[in-house]
């Protein structure tokens, strides 16, 4: 069976197998395993690093840490088999391998169960970790538990509260009033990028609010550009997720200009700051447009009740689009304020509306409208009847002979264009115009040149209990005080009634709340509110590589050898939350002088999703396959090998519980045809005598020892390694019968063997060790050499050439691997369909491409 017919999960038939007999031992994987599960329970050093004065290649190989739902279901199997061959093949190549585990232990999901269940969040949690941990082990997953973090432990959460404080005392942590996004479901802030098209991330049903609150935040837009900049440099990501991340931090450059509040009542000046990345369109302004909650409309609204209620629908209609997912295709609707605004660069009085397609948290909530030059502005133009001012021309090309130039099709938004209209700029071109006219703002004090970003600050204040209090106290003298370093950890408290009504359930503790000012010793209050669960995943990783160090949050020694991380595998979900924020983490901790790297992850592995009945699963689907249950039926090893044999792991994956029992099978195969043959192998002579059969069966050997070799350097198309296991023991059960007449030495067949069952160690590890046992070997297969690829005897004797008439397959030749260009000629045009087919024909050409193809242009 080809490899290219092996993505289906379907394993290759037994055909050259006959049924075992009665007398044969019986693959039992659920004898077989919890045997070696207990053995490898008994060595806990034995998945350990080494020290750096080793001498060995660092790899350092990590999946996402999951949350402690309880239940580990065939999505987290297949995120983890992958990682676990990976680490496996890397052990067998000699590298110093680090392969940790631990748990993104705080959340809501806790305190849900907690009042569901009336259950404490960390008993909960804490049970929870026991039955994963559990499931994990019976797969075989190759973890040292020594190196185990649990992000809802004091010993842990104490190293983000002292990453606060270092982040307030640079700058980086603040506290402000903002509108934040408030989901009603969790009754907590969400993050910016927890907001999808409108919606909670936990919540796909649940429309986002927003509300004023004091927040904390972190001051990521510091880092905004580096994070921009840094993306070009992981050409180990994937493209897609680099994509992502560049759209997230959405960088525009243009100027900032202040267009004046016309308003005779006001002794003071007031301004309206617009964002634009087009200064060069000023003159062609007609309007100002606002969005619904600019604080201006909120002024204008509060002196006119019926402007009032025209915003709030206007509003209305803008949470329903973002309901819908998309505000730029709304339907474009405003409503005239009855005021205007002046232009700075032309002094023109310009209507100010407010626009519901105008968004506060882009730009400045304020847009300049130039309805001739923009999409957006033109229709809203053309429906409430505004001017539209061409004040951008194309340049003149040289089919224009007339002299004269061209009136644009509107709106004209091209870029490669010239003023008009814009006097004293008219004629520049827009991309000198840009640079000139923010250059006179800034001269004359309303504008400057700038660069914004779509990304904003970090909120991470959370009012709910099962988070990491935040460290700070609030003193009527000092005002905002850290809570000194040696009184870390700030313990969460436990036995708290849960609520989801009143805010935070730490502010009802006055045994936590009331507390003593550090600095001046009278009494303070503290931070009832907790941090966001994306603060513990931002840096967890760095505490494997010293997980009980209790100096620092890590030892710095250690991690400068471990990073940056190798290979990082987990969903693509996490492109914009957990990886954005590990990277800004990174580049605070580097400027803390922790660590040496500027970025975490060298090369980034996105999992395919486990798809079942139609949709991927989850718990929240009710769709998802215990990987207790297929253990149970068909062994851990065929659980995990079809998780990677089914499809590529980049691809979706559909689910059939057939394919697990088709793989057990073929691990039945295996399992016979090793026992068979294991007597033989142990007292195999050091040489023989080589013949066709060994040589055939060495040469199909030494392939699959290429392909896979390849494929973890390269692809991971882990589904084609297993099927090419699969075609070599098909190849040895055929040949049986002449291994049982002597035609294949011992040596050679305990070569083969053992070489079968290294390859077969990554995917199956308790079936691989079985055999290895089996065939006498004494080392230990973790540790054991990856087989080596010998060129010489991959080579085929033969192989196979398509031959072509006039671009026409007819025929397939065999000749000499190695066959040149005379050799292939004449052995084409000697094939007797060759012959009929061009008898009576006139050869033109014969164009050869050794070892590939003969193609004979006839007329």
């Amino acid at each position: 069976m080809s490899a290219s017919k092996t993505t289906t999960g379907t394993a290759p038939a037994a055909s050259a197998e006959a049924s075992p007999s009665a007398h044969e031992p019986r693959y039992t994987p659920s004898e077989i395993e919890p045997r070696w599960s207990e053995r490898w329970a008994a060595q806990p050093g034995l998945y350990g690093v080494e020290p750096p004065s080793s001498g060995k290649k660092k790899y350092y190989v990590l999946e996402m840490l999951p949350y402690p739902s309880g239940q580990l279901h065939m999505g987290h199997v297949r995120n983890y088999a992958i990682g676990d061959a990976l680490a496996r093949y890397m052990w067998m190549q000699g590298h110093n391998v680090l392969h940790p585990m631990g748990w993104d232990a705080f959340g809501l999901p806790a305190e849900n169960a907690a009042l569901k269940n009336n259950t404490p969040p960390r008993e909960w949690t804490v049970q929870n970790i026991a039955a994963m941990k559990r499931q994990m082990d019976r797969l075989g997953l190759a973890y040292d538990w020594r190196n185990e973090i649990t992000t809802c432990l004091p010993e842990y959460y104490r190293w983000n509260q002292w990453f606060f404080i270092r982040m307030f005392e640079r700058g980086l942590a603040y506290r402000k009033k903002s509108k934040v996004n408030w989901c009603p479901e969790c009754q907590t802030v969400l993050a910016n990028e927890q907001v999808i098209n409108g919606y909670c991330w936990r919540h796909e049903e649940t429309l986002v609010e927003q509300r004023d609150l004091e927040q904390w935040f972190l001051r990521i837009t510091d880092y905004a550009q580096e994070l921009l900049d840094d993306l070009d440099r992981l050409d180990g990501w994937p493209e897609k997720v680099r994509t992502m991340q560049r759209n997230w931090i959405g960088r525009s450059e243009g100027a900032i200009v202040e267009f004046g509040l016309e308003d005779p009542q006001r002794a003071e000046d007031k301004k309206i700051p617009v964002f634009t990345t087009r200064i060069d369109t000023i003159y062609g302004a007609t309007s100002i447009q606002l969005a619904p909650e600019h604080p201006l409309v909120k002024e204008f609204a509060a002196s006119n009740p019926q402007l009032a209620v025209e915003v709030a629908a206007l509003l209305n209609e803008q949470k329903r689009a973002r309901e819908s997912g998309d505000v730029a295709v709304i339907d474009k609707h405003g409503v005239f304020t009855g005021h205007c605004a002046v232009n700075p660069f032309n002094k023109e009085r310009l209507p100010i509306w407010v626009a519901n397609y105008v968004l506060l948290d882009y730009g400045t909530g304020a847009i300049m409208s130039v309805p001739a030059h923009d999409e957006r502005d033109y229709e809203f133009a053309m429906k409430y009847g505004l001017e539209i001012r061409v004040v951008i021309l194309p340049r003149r090309t040289s089919d224009n002979t007339t002299g004269e130039d061209e009136e644009p099709i509107l709106p004209y938004t091209a870029e490669d264009s010239l003023l008009i209209n814009s006097d004293p700029f008219n004629t520049l071109g827009n991309k000198e115009a840009q640079k000139v006219m923010a250059a006179f703002a800034e001269q004359h004090g309303f504008g400057k040149a700038t660069v914004t970003y779509r990304l904003k600050d970090w909120g991470i204040s959370r009012q709910r209990y099962w988070g990491t209090p935040i460290p700070m106290l609030y003193c009527e003298k000092d005002g905002i005080v850290p809570v000194p370093d040696a009184q870390l950890p700030v313990l969460l408290p436990e036995n708290v009634e849960i609520t989801q009504t009143g805010g935070s359930p730490l502010g009802r503790l006055p045994e936590f709340v009331n507390t003593t000012c550090p600095k001046c010793g009278g009494p303070a209050r503290r931070e009832t509110d907790t941090m966001d669960t994306f603060v513990d995943s931002s840096w967890y990783f760095y505490r494997y590589t010293s997980a009980h160090y209790d100096r620092a949050p890590f030892d710095s020694a250690v991690a400068n050898y471990w990073f940056p991380i190798d290979q990082y595998i987990g969903g693509v979900e996490h492109a914009i939350l957990h990886l954005i924020y590990s990277r800004f983490w990174t580049k605070v901790m580097r400027d803390l002088g922790l660590i040496k790297n500027d970025e975490p992850v060298a090369r980034l592995f996105t999992q395919g999703m486990v798809i079942r009945n139609g949709a991927k699963m989850s718990k929240s689907k009710g769709n998802v396959v215990s990987p207790d249950d297929m253990i149970a039926r068909y062994g851990a090893d065929a659980t995990r090998a079809y998780a990677l044999f089914a499809a590529p792991p980049d691809r979706d994956l559909d689910w059939q519980e057939d394919g697990v029992a088709g793989v057990s099978r073929f691990l039945g195969r295996v399992f016979r045809f090793v026992t068979r043959h294991a007597d033989r192998t142990r007292s195999a002579p050091g040489s023989a005598q080589n013949t066709a059969t060994s040589q055939a069966l060495q040469r199909k050997l030494h392939q699959t020892i290429c392909k896979i070799t390849e494929d973890f350097g390269g692809r991971w198309h882990f589904n084609t390694c297993i099927a090419a296991i699969m075609e070599l023991v098909n190849a040895l059960t055929a040949a049986e019968p002449a291994i049982a007449a002597g035609e294949v030495p011992d040596a050679v067949l305990a070569a083969i063997l053992r070489d079968l069952v290294l390859l077969l160690a990554p995917f199956a590890p308790y079936l691989a060790c079985e055999l290895w046992e089996q065939i006498g070997e004494k080392e230990n297969l973790l540790r054991a050499p990856w087989p080596k690829f010998d060129e010489a005897l991959a080579r085929e004797d033969e192989i196979e050439v398509p031959v072509q008439i006039n671009g026409k397959l007819r025929t397939v030749i065999r000749v000499p691997a190695g066959a040149d260009e005379d050799t292939l000629r004449a052995a084409a045009l000697a094939d007797e369909k060759i012959k009929a087919a061009i008898a009576g024909k006139e050869i033109v050409k014969v164009i050869i491409v050794p070892g590939k193809l003969v193609n004979i242009l006839v007329k």
